[in-house]
This record gives C-alpha cells, structure tokens and sequence, in this order.
C-alpha cells in the first residue's frame, strides 16, 4: 500500500500567472495531482465545470459548509471558494501527491490542520507588470481590476509565512522553480520515511 501522498498549496495574486505555471507543471508532471476547487462564483466563458471548478450557487456552498465538508474554505472577492474533504483524501490514500490553488487565507486554514504541507507562492515581479498583465487579460471591469490590485497587494504582504516564494519574470523558469522544490520535498519525504 501507497504512503500518504504529500500536500502542496499554492497560492499567487489575480495575474501572476499562478495557472500558466501550474499547468505547466502538471502536464510534466503525472505523480501530481490537482484538487478542484469547488466555487460559489459563475464560470468564466473559458472554465469548464469539473476542470477548472466545480460550480454551485452560493446556497448549497453553504449548506456544505454547514455539513464540514470542506478542508478548507474562503470567502474571495465575494464569492466562496473550497476544498472537499473527501476528495482531498481519496487522492492523497493512494499515495498521490496534491496540489491545492489557493488564496492566502485557504493556505493558513491548510497549514492549521496539515502542518507538514509546503506552502508556495507565485508573484509578479512588480505591481506595475501585474496591473499590466490584469489589464491584457481583460477578463473584469475596471472597479474589479481595482479591487484585485488591492488584494494583490495584502497578498503579497503574507509571502513571507510560505515556505517558497517564486518570482514569474520568466514563466519557464517559474515552472523549472517549481519542479524543483516539489523534487525537493518528495526527497525530503523519502529521507524521513
């Protein structure tokens, strides 16, 4: 029987290329699993239900919650994001390792119940270029955009209580970044099995 699969978190600002990155790295990367987040939010025109979220409107979210279905839940630019329980350590029993996208405060709910998960987080190299990225993707009206620079900000605050932080200049090197502190924990891990 498979050991207990490692749990990664992983969490950036709206634009700092936290899902190029991590897709990246999961297309290379067949030992890592990705944990779907469940949303209150509506899907983007790009998002598919069960790949990128899985969707339901607020009231169920809420009735989840209220269920402790979640490992971890937050509430984010006014919509509620989450992880289910159950799913997460289904993966994890086979001896996979996870990786959770995550805002910062999902990452300290994470670390209160799995103090031994690794904490990473993708940042932009300035608030210059994340504005300049938030605006290419033109995905959100102005006042959104504004409010996501906001948080951008607080977010990149709490960088320092992660295990790693990564810089995206580059996005291949913020990929190779990546692999190589998952290489490093799973050795880690091995060492202390």
């Amino acid at each position: 029987m498979p050991g207990k699969g490692l749990l990664f978190v992983i969490s950036a600002p709206s634009g700092a290329g936290k899902r190029t990155v991590l897709a990246r790295v999961r297309t290379r990367d067949p030992n890592l699993a990705y944990s779907v987040s469940t949303t209150s939010r509506p899907p983007r025109a790009d998002e598919i239900e069960g790949r990128d979220y899985h969707f339901v409107d607020r009231a169920e979210f809420e009735r989840r919650i209220a269920a402790g279905r979640f490992a971890e839940w937050a509430e984010v630019h006014g919509n509620l994001y989450g992880t289910e329980r159950v799913e997460l350590e289904r993966v994890r029993s086979q001896g996979q390792d996870v990786i959770l996208e995550l805002d910062v405060q999902g990452m300290r709910n994470v670390k209160s119940f799995e103090p031994k998960s690794v904490a990473m987080f993708i940042q932009p190299p300035s608030m210059a270029e994340l504005s300049r990225r938030l605006r290419h993707r033109a995905t959100e009206a102005p006042e959104a955009m504004a409010l996501r620079l906001k948080n951008a900000e607080v977010e990149m605050a709490a960088s320092p209580e992660y295990d790693y932080v990564i810089v995206n200049r580059d996005v291949e090197k913020a990929v190779e970044e990546l692999e190589t502190i998952i290489a490093s924990e799973r050795q880690k891990a091995r060492e202390r099995a």
